[in-house]
C-alpha cells in the first residue's frame, strides 16, 4: 500500500479513528494489525517473509538474553543474524553474487518491499540484546509492531529499539499539538513528494532513458535535478511516516537535515538519512575499530562502510560505484582538509558538486548507461533549452527554500500547499503516472 495510493487515504482514517477511539491496552493490537494488513497488501509471500523474521530474532534474542554461557550466547546471536541477513542475502543478492561466479539463475527473485530496512532494525534489536544495551521485549505483540509499524515500515527511518519501544507501550493521548504537528508533517510530506519531486522525475528520466542522444549540459541539469528529487521523494516519505506516527502519539526519528546545505562530505552524511548512517557507524565502523587504530585502518573502515552502503542500496555494480565515490570523496577530505579552516560557500558548492555528480551512477540503470553519460559531458552545450530545463529548477529550489522557512504555517499558506498538492495529484492520476517512492526498491 503505497502512501500516495487512494486506499492509504481511507486506510489511514481508519485506524487513527480505532486507535483513539480503544483503550491503551487494546491499541498495540489494532496497530500490529494494521501494519500487517498494510504489508501484505504488496505481497503475501513477502509479508510471511517479515512475520518469519520478526519470530526468529524474537525467539533468538530472548534465548540470548536467558543463555549463562559465552557458547550459548554466541550460538543464538549467530542464529538470528543467519535468519535475518539470509533472508535479505537471498532475496536481494543472489543474482548479483551468482553473476560474480559466471552463473546465471533461471528464474527472476522477487525482492520483498522494505526488507532492508526491517532486516538492520531486526539486527539492531539482537545485537543491542546481546551487547546488554537494551532487554529483550518480553511482549511479542509490541515487538511484533516495533519492527512491522507500518509508517516506517517500508522505506525507514530505521528505528532503535531503546526509543521506539518505549514508546509503543506508553499511554498517549490526543491533543491539539499533535493534531497540528501531524498534519503539518503530513502535509508537507505529500507537497514534497508530489509538487516538486513527482513534477521533477519526467525530464530526470528522459535524460537517463536516453544517454546517447543528449548533451553534456543536459546530463549536469538532470543530475543536480535527480538529486532534488531524490531529497524530495525520500524525505518526504520521512515526513509522511513522521506525520502519521505522529497523529498516533508516536515520534520517529528524523532522517534529514537540509543536507544540500552541507559544508562537506562527512556533512552531508550526517544530514542525509541519518537513520541509515548511524546504524552504520554503530554497528560496522566502531565494530571494525573506526579511527582507533592509526589512518590506515581508518580509512579502510571508512571504504568498508561505504561499499557496504552503496551495495545495501541494490545488488548492482553502479550503486557499488556510487558508494565506492562517497568513500573515496570522504577518505580525500579527511586527509587533505583534517583542521583547517575552510570557506563555507565555497565548501557548499563543492560538496553539492561532488554529491550531484555521483548522483548519475546512483540514478543510472546499470554502469553502461552511466558511463554513456559520463562520455556526454564535454559534448552539446550549446545544446540546453533553457525554457525546458529552468522553470523546473528554479520551482524546485524556490519551493525548497520557502518549506525550510515555514515552521508554523499560516492558514494562506496551507491553503496555497493543499491547492498545489491536489492539482498536482489530480494531474498526475489523470495522467496515468506512477508516483511510487524511490526507496520503496531498497
Amino acid at each position: 500500500m503505497n502512501f500516495t495510493s487512494l486506499s492509504f487515504l481511507v486506510f489511514f482514517p481508519v485506524v487513527f479513528v480505532l486507535h483513539w477511539l480503544l483503550p491503551h491496552r487494546l491499541r498495540w493490537a489494532l496497530l500490529l494489525a494494521a501494519s500487517w494488513l498494510f504489508y501484505f497488501q504488496w505481497d503475501i509471500c513477502a509479508g510471511l517473509l517479515l512475520i518469519l523474521t520478526t519470530v526468529a530474532s524474537w525467539i533468538c534474542a530472548s534465548q540470548l538474553y536467558r543463555s549463562r554461557t559465552a557458547a550459548g550466547r554466541y550460538l543464538w546471536l549467530g542464529l538470528a543474524l543467519t535468519v535475518s541477513l539470509g533472508c535479505l542475502f537471498g532475496f536481494k543478492y543472489t543474482g548479483f553474487f551468482a553473476s560474480l561466479v559466471g552463473l546465471r539463475l533461471s528464474m527472476q527473485i522477487l525482492l520483498p518491499v522494505g526488507i532492508s530496512f526491517y532486516t538492520f532494525q531486526t539486527l539492531s534489536y539482537v545485537i543491542d540484546v546481546y551487547r546488554g544495551a537494551v532487554e529483550p521485549e518480553a511482549h511479542f505483540g509490541y515487538y511484533a509492531l516495533f519492527i512491522a509499524f507500518f509508517p516506517q515500515l517500508v522505506a525507514g527511518p530505521i528505528e532503535r529499539p531503546e526509543r521506539l519501544l518505549p514508546q509503543l507501550r506508553a499511554e498517549r493521548a490526543l491533543s491539539r499539538q499533535i493534531l497540528s504537528d501531524g498534519a503539518w508533517l503530513l502535509l508537507r510530506g505529500y507537497f514534497k513528494k508530489i509538487v516538486i519531486a513527482d513534477y521533477l522525475a519526467p525530464i530526470v528520466d528522459a535524460v537517463f532513458a536516453a544517454p546517447e542522444s543528449v548533451a553534456g549540459a543536459e546530463v549536469i541539469v538532470a543530475a543536480v535535478l535527480f538529486g532534488f528529487q531524490i531529497y524530495c521523494d525520500f524525505s518526504g516519505y520521512t515526513d509522511i511516516a513522521r506525520g502519521s506516527a505522529k497523529l498516533l502519539g508516536i515520534d520517529l526519528a528524523e532522517n534529514f537535515d537540509r543536507p544540500y546545505t552541507a559544508v562537506s562530505i562527512r556533512d552531508f552524511w550526517h544530514k542525509w538519512h541519518m537513520s541509515l548512517t548511524s546504524w552504520f557507524r554503530d554497528y560496522v565502523y566502531i565494530p571494525l575499530g573506526g579511527s582507533r587504530n592509526g589512518t590506515a585502518r581508518m580509512l579502510a573502515n571508512i571504504m568498508i562502510v561505504f561499499l557496504l552502503s552503496g551495495l545495501w542500496h541494490g545488488a548492482a555494480w553502479h550503486f557499488v560505484l556510487w558508494g565506492a565515490l562517497h568513500g573515496l570523496f570522504l577518505c580525500a577530505e579527511t586527509l587533505l582538509f583534517r583542521n583547517r579552516e575552510q570557506n563555507k560557500t565555497l565548501s557548499r558548492v563543492i560538496t553539492f558538486s561532488l554529491v550531484s555528480f555521483a548522483w548519475i551512477f546512483f540514478r543510472a540503470d546499470d554502469l553502461h548507461t552511466a558511463a554513456a553519460l559520463l562520455e556526454r559531458l564535454p559534448l552539446g552545450w550549446a545544446a540546453l533549452s533553457l525554457p525546458a530545463y529552468a522553470p523546473r529548477t528554479v520551482l524546485a529550489v524556490l519551493c525548497l527554500w520557502l518549506l525550510g522557512r515555514i515552521h508554523k504555517p499560516a492558514h494562506l499558506t496551507v491553503f496555497l500547499m493543499l491547492t498545489a498538492l491536489a492539482t498536482a495529484w489530480l494531474a498526475l492520476l489523470a495522467g496515468g503516472g506512477n508516483n511510487a517512492f524511490i526507496y520503496f526498491q531498497f
